[in-house]
């Protein structure tokens, strides 16, 4: 899970974020990654988790993975991590090959299903991990202390046994160790998971700080409405490839350009034969719902309602939600 810094410690870190800073590049570079499985027994055959993945990540932002169940997201993160290779492809993150173990001294990983040493108490744990990272015991200490306070876990529970530690509070120990080293690059598989409606938005409040603080989050999850909350760019993988990549905003704006009035104090069906377009009317409780596939009609539609003596409450463009992009 984690890498092992170079000879040199924390100043060779140090040189290599500076060095970073001064090239301006995608922080993750995906060309072509393809992996098999072989499954079966006695007649083997291969089944393709990934099939020619490309994508680009630019720094310092909160990038969305999305995808069925089945669709690759996770094969693509444990390819990212070394802890399955490819088949065919390249990687770069941090303008590095994924086998250099520099980069992954730089980078921060909570997987879906976190699995750690029970009898440790979570600031043991926290301890560990910094030690694998080559800091000193007191940076461990205090590194430690300071991360399980920002991801809200209970002091009284700094000190017990992990095997005691619900779902929940076992995601947080989780975040807090793939921040151990102070990464560039943040990767996290289903960070939500287990956390109830208060943890769900600590975490969403932790990953905006880490955006804030020039970080880059690369983010996996099922929760459609955090990934619309949280993430400035998303890819939508179908089948082991990117079936589409791009801003929340460009990929709504090629999807509809349907204008939505709603207007209230009108009879729907007799709106429905006055108006002299085709428009689909529906009744809502917040009024009636008419939407219009071009701008050019809504006059005509406002027209209407007001000689329904009806009253207007809006007229706003159809956002196509992410949801309804992903299905």
């Amino acid at each position: 899970m984690f890498g092992v810094p170079p000879l040199g410690g924390r100043r060779e870190l140090r040189r290599l974020k500076a060095e970073l800073q001064t090239i301006d590049m995608p922080i993750i570079e995906i060309n072509n990654l393809t992996k098999d499985y072989e499954v079966g027994f006695w007649r083997k055959r291969k089944v393709r988790a990934l099939d020619g993945l490309s994508l680009t990540v630019e720094p310092h932002q909160i990038f969305g993975f999305l995808g069925a169940n089945g669709a690759g997201k996770t094969t693509t993160l444990k390819l990212l991590m070394r802890l399955i290779f490819p088949t065919n492809g390249s990687v770069r993150i941090l303008d590095r090959d994924i086998s250099d173990v520099s980069m992954h001294a730089r980078i921060g990983y909570l997987p879906e299903s976190p699995y750690f040493y029970d009898y440790l108490s979570a600031r043991e744990f926290l301890n560990y991990c910094g030690e694998l990272f080559g800091l000193n015991r007191n940076v461990c200490q205090a590194r430690s202390e300071e991360l399980l306070a920002r991801v809200n876990l209970d002091r009284k529970s700094w000190d017990r046994q992990l095997r005691k530690f619900s779902k929940g509070m076992l995601q947080r120990v989780g975040l807090a160790q793939a921040l151990v080293n102070d990464p560039e690059i943040v990767f996290l598989d289903e960070p939500m998971s287990g956390l109830d409606p208060v943890g769900r938005r600590e975490v969403r409040d932790l990953i905006l700080a880490l955006r804030s603080e020039g970080k880059t989050v690369f983010m996996c999850s099922h929760i459609l409405s955090d990934i619309e909350v949280l993430c400035d760019s998303v890819a939508i993988l179908k089948g082991g490839s990117v079936a589409r990549s791009g801003s929340l905003e460009e990929l709504r704006a090629q999807a509809t350009n349907t204008i939505e009035i709603v207007a209230t104090g009108a009879d729907s069906s007799a709106l429905t034969q006055a108006l002299s377009i085709h428009a689909e009317v529906t009744t809502t409780p917040s009024g009636i719902r008419i939407e219009v596939a071009d701008e050019k009609d809504v006059d005509g539609v406002i027209a209407a309602v007001r000689k329904q003596n009806g009253k207007l409450v809006s007229v706003q463009p159809v956002r196509q939600s992410l949801e309804d992009l992903f299905m």
